[in-house]
């Protein structure tokens, strides 16, 4: 079963997290399907949004810890770095809308992915946590799309309070886009996909390159900046080539 789903929608595709025995958690398969998944999309010039979603009503719960500290190690330990710039070289590079439901939980790498959403549908007792500070570390990628998404002030409270967000705060901050009954977030987020998707073709990708044109820099170099701030995350981090 593969750690990441990806489905066909008329004008919009749905990308499924897809461990729900390990409550979507991350891993080094995972990353590397996310990315696969998000290259499939973005090379699609049919679909004008794309859904970004958690198995089985939830949607992840942060690295799988399980999986990184078992023994013998698996093979792409070594590798997770690379993996993980990977899955989210390929989310900042997705050229259409990227919809997130947030159902339950995005904690700490969840909340990256969550982050990395355009358009966050939230549930009003789902949260959203940054909380590398309690482990005493610099949270990179959470930083890097928070730096993209929001005002250092929203960026301060998520970052250095390390606590969880429902869905009405994230709402009142900016962060999410709507903020829906815990048991509507998904068919709140598919009936956006399917609105946005009946904008005449290519309009969303025109729209979003326009946003994006003030960033000006590439994925790698956009959270070489955030990695860079952490001697930790400097030290393990492999070297990339330009996009």
């Amino acid at each position: 079963m593969s750690a990441v789903t990806l489905t066909r929608h008329d004008g919009w595709a749905e990308v499924v997290l897809n461990r729900p025995e390990r409550r979507n958690a991350i891993d080094g398969p995972l990353g590397i399907a996310l990315a696969a998944a998000f290259a499939d999309v973005s090379a699609d010039p049919t679909f004008g949004v794309v859904l970004l979603r958690g198995a089985d009503g939830a949607f992840c719960s942060g690295l799988d810890l399980k999986a990184f500290n078992a023994e013998p190690p698996a093979p792409w330990v070594n590798d997770f770095q690379a993996i993980w710039r990977g899955a989210h070289r390929a989310l900042f590079n997705c050229p259409i809308p990227i919809v997130c439901a947030l159902e339950r939980f995005a904690i700490n790498g969840g909340a990256a992915l969550a982050l990395a959403a355009d358009l966050l549908v939230a549930g009003e007792e789902a949260f959203l946590q940054v909380g590398e500070i309690q482990q005493g570390m610099a949270a990179p990628y959470n930083v890097a799309w928070l730096n993209l998404r929001a005002p250092e002030f929203v960026r301060a409270q998520l970052a250095f309070s390390g606590r969880r967000f429902n869905g009405v705060e994230l709402a009142k901050l900016g962060l999410a886009y709507a903020c829906a009954p815990d048991a509507e977030v998904l068919a709140q987020a598919i009936a956006l996909c399917q609105k946005l998707a009946e904008y005449p073709e290519g309009a969303s990708r025109r729209i979003k390159a326009g946003l994006r044109a003030h960033v000006g820099v590439s994925a790698d170099a956009w959270f070489d900046a955030a990695v860079s701030a952490d001697p930790l995350q400097q030290r393990l981090a492999p070297q990339h080539q330009k996009d």
